[in-house]
């Protein structure tokens, strides 16, 4: 089994989230949360902070810590095949500066500032959707229920 610990940033401005367009070296589309893997002895909170600013361009802070989600993904639906846990840390993000712009060097072809309605109809991660029920409902655990994979939902 493989393992990652990861952080991600919930940007919500007027009924808009900030998402991050993952191109795979499959070349497969996906659009996520701005965030990804704590680097060893990083602290999540500055790796989500850090994440940010790679893969958008723009600057950030912590407002809250919204919510923990661990998931396994089995063999047969992981990348590489090999049964993966991913723990992720749910922060609420307030941009403060900085333009969007790709990541250089990198996997996010692009960021953009999209209608939560819109979300819905894109090919995107399961992390947006435990991003957005966490920052809706703001569980007083910290808990979201499992999100169904499938259809346009990817891991």
């Amino acid at each position: 089994m493989s393992f990652r610990l990861a952080a991600y940033a919930v940007c919500i401005v007027d009924g808009r989230v900030l998402l991050a367009r993952y191109v795979s070296p499959k070349s497969e589309t996906n659009w996520t949360l701005p965030g990804g893997k704590v680097e060893q002895s990083e602290d999540p909170f500055d790796a989500v902070i850090r994440e940010v600013a790679e893969e958008t361009g723009c600057d950030g802070v912590v407002e809250r810590l919204l919510g923990v989600d661990s998931r396994v993904i089995p063999a047969a639906e992981a990348r590489g095949r090999i049964e993966h846990q991913n723990v992720g840390i749910f922060y609420q993000v307030r941009i403060t500066g900085g333009q969007l712009r790709p990541e250089p060097n990198g996997e996010t072809a692009e960021s953009v500032w999209t209608p939560i309605p819109d979300v819905a109809g894109l090919r995107r991660s399961s992390l947006v959707d435990v991003g957005l029920a966490l920052a809706q409902t703001a569980p007083a655990t910290g808990h979201v229920a499992p999100v169904p994979i499938g259809g346009l939902i990817q891991h």
